[in-house]
């Protein structure tokens, strides 16, 4: 199995082809290797002509160990593909100006991020700004001579009393550092530098940057121009008790000549993702009523610019609309929506007349089958969006209104996983336990799946928990697949894309049937027979960390567990976390002092005693989502518990810790060597 690659000369392997004893469709199954060669593609541009396409090539830097990304174009007609920007310098917040033939975007300098300009018929290209923070968010103008973007405005470090002088020389240590705010640091960044985003604009030709925005609030919502170029829309949460209530934003008008602000919404809940129509007259915005439930979704609303005559398209819609993009001729917007593990792309009028465009958009994931995925509008009616699949990441796809005809321009990975045997993803639909709920999950079957063998099977939960996996290609579970397993993800009650009841069946009750729903799923992929019962295995990060530690607290039939950046205790978690207003104000309702008991409850460590699971932790060492305390309380009580564990340490790792490539191969293989360890005929 494992670790057992024969290297063959090419004549040696047709020899075998010839005599019959290899067949001629043979190839290799994906290996930790491969994960180096991977390519997808995000954030399409189309021009207003709908005959040019820009886009984000992803791809990774064995060197460096990182991700990197370039702009690439090509004609909608498939030809002159080309590079716009080269080298290891990663490309972001990419922006295509009206007249087609200029991009912005953000890309790191000798002092950091900065905004550059390129011309795409010549190929020059110009850097605006050296600015201290990086700016993001990059919005043209419609008459092409500005662009704003948002970036955090400096504000002095608090101190806490003065220290004597320093005599000249002298090495004292630093200063301390004084926190007073809520919310202090951030997973992914560390500290929060003190200050606030705000919005900018520079003239597109270069010149300074100017200060549109102002005062103690955050403005890092979308940025979205006036028909006129005399004013901008943006996303803030400028109210009062922002610290606490951080999910309430509006939509405010900025502007241009004095950064006038004036409030276009006003609910308690989310405005956001604002786009100004062709004509100018309408906006659309996504947002919700905040009802303090753990989920809410995304709806669909338009009003006129003055911020009158609001009303809701598509209100019987019941799943989460993402991205909204006016059609060019200002008569549809375009949106993508999450549906059942998939992901749709459709399009309504001003009535509410819905059409789906295209469905399998993804791609974007490279480790385990999540959603996400990017689309564009572009001229005459045009369209692009990223497409992926069980077999490949994203590539993109161009269609136009009115047609049922599309055309996939790229084929990043046909050269590799073309050549690649893959784990076969099937589709399987059961009832919970529970309540008979109909429960969406999917199987992935070794590349050489004989369903008269045995199989151990890894039961792989996604995190969120307000989330949802799809047969959408995942190198985690491909990997999991080649090395012999078959492995089953599911979506659980609390997944996203089967509406707001079923999410909110998680709400201040999570993990709970949950588990049930899980426990059902192994036991109807264990009547097919081709799974040894002795050998099941289970793992998660995050939402899917934490559900594994509840499973071993509740159940045996494991041989062995890896909960990935668990939550263990929600009190300390609810403490700790770099978010505690979101969590303590939407997933309890109560603060851990009001109401302990509903904290201790839902904590896995409640059940810590029932573990007899050898268990292993697996977490980044700067995780500030789930914080590195959350897996050495558990990991310290199965030792004083004498139950078999470890724990594993990602070195530089905040919550996500499978961004480089070799933190993806290095967890898989860790997890493997775990369940290894423990396998029937090595087990003592």
């Amino acid at each position: 199995m494992r670790g057992s690659v024969t290297r063959m000369t090419a004549a040696a392997v047709l020899l075998l082809v010839l005599s019959g004893s290899l067949p001629a469709w043979s190839k290799p199954a994906l290996s930790a290797a491969d994960v180096f060669q991977l390519v997808y593609a995000s954030s399409p541009m189309i021009d207003r002509e709908g005959r040019r396409l820009l886009y984000l090539r992803h791809s990774m830097d064995i060197m460096r160990d990182q991700p990197r990304s370039n702009l690439w174009r090509i004609n909608i007609d498939g030809s002159d593909h080309r590079p716009v920007t080269t080298g290891p310098d990663s490309i972001s917040s990419a922006a295509l100006a009206p007249d087609g033939n200029r991009v912005a975007y953000v890309r790191r300098d000798d002092t950091g991020q900065q905004l550059f300009v390129s011309w795409l018929d010549s190929g020059q290209t110009a850097q605006l700004t050296r600015l201290p923070y990086a700016p993001d968010n990059l919005a043209w103008s419609p008459d092409g001579q500005w662009l704003a973007f948002k970036m955090l405005v400096a504000e002095p470090e608090p101190g806490m009393g003065e220290l004597p002088p320093r005599p000249r020389g002298a090495e004292w240590a630093g200063s301390p550092e004084v926190v007073e705010r809520t919310v202090y640091r951030a997973d992914g960044t560390g500290a929060r530098p003190h200050g606030h985003d705000h919005v900018f604009v520079i003239p597109a030709a270069g010149g300074s940057p100017r200060q549109l925005t102002s005062g103690d609030y955050y403005h890092s919502g979308a940025i979205a121009w006036a028909a006129d170029s005399e004013a901008l829309f943006v996303s803030a949460n400028r109210n009062p008790d922002w610290e606490l209530d951080t999910q309430n934003s509006d939509i405010y008008r900025v502007a241009l000549a004095d950064g006038e602000t004036t409030a276009l919404t006003d609910r308690q809940g989310a405005d956001a993702n604002v786009v100004v129509s062709p004509d100018g007259r309408t906006l659309a915005y996504t947002g919700w009523d905040d009802r303090r439930m753990g989920y809410h979704r995304n709806r669909l609303y338009v009003m006129s610019v003055d911020g009158s005559e609001r009303r809701e398209l598509l209100p019987d819609l019941d799943r989460n609309i993402e991205q909204p993009r006016w059609s060019s001729d200002g008569k549809r917007l375009l949106f993508r929506y999450d549906d059942r593990g998939d992901t749709l792309l459709a399009a309504t009028d001003l009535r509410g007349g819905m059409e789906v465009l295209a469905r399998g958009l993804g791609g974007k994931q490279l480790g385990r089958p999540y959603s996400g995925a990017d689309f564009a509008a572009g001229g005459q009616g045009s369209y692009a969006y990223t497409a992926g699949s069980a077999t490949t990441l994203a590539d993109i796809v161009v269609g136009k209104l009115g047609s049922d005809r599309q055309r996939q321009l790229t084929h990043l990975n046909d050269n590799l996983l073309a050549h690649r045997s893959l784990g076969q993803v099937e589709e399987l639909w059961l009832q919970s336990s529970f309540d008979q709920r109909d429960i969406q999950a999917w199987i992935v079957t070794p590349p050489d799946f004989d369903p008269d063998r045995k199989y151990p099977l890894i039961l792989e939960i996604h995190g969120g928990p307000f989330a949802n996996y799809g047969p959408r290609f995942a190198a985690e579970i491909q990997l999991f697949a080649a090395a012999g397993y078959v492995v089953l993800y599911v979506n659980p009650r609390g997944s996203t894309g089967y509406g707001e009841e079923f999410a909110n069946l998680i709400h201040h009750n999570y993990p709970s049937q949950d588990y049930d729903d899980l426990m059902s799923a192994v036991d109807v992929v264990l009547e097919r027979g081709y799974v040894d019962p002795r050998q099941l295995y289970v793992t998660g990060g995050s939402g899917g960390g934490t559900l594994t530690a509840w499973i071993v607290g509740k159940t045996d039939r494991f041989r062995a567990a890896v909960a990935a950046k668990p939550v263990i205790n929600w009190t300390s978690f609810v403490l700790t976390a770099d978010v505690s207003p979101y969590f303590s104000r939407y997933w309890f309702g109560e603060m851990p002092w009001e109401n302990p008991d509903a904290y201790w409850q839902r904590s896995p460590l409640s059940l810590v005693g029932n573990v007899v699971t050898p268990t292993m932790l697996l977490t980044g060492e700067k995780d500030l989502r789930t914080p590195m305390p959350e897996t050495e309380q558990f990991y310290q009580a199965l030792k004083l518990r004498g139950i078999d564990t470890a724990m594993v340490r990602v070195p530089g790792a905040y919550h996500t810790i499978a961004r480089r490539p070799s933190q993806l191969i290095a967890k898989v293989e860790a997890i493997l060597a775990w369940f290894g360890r423990y396998a029937p005929e090595q087990a003592g």
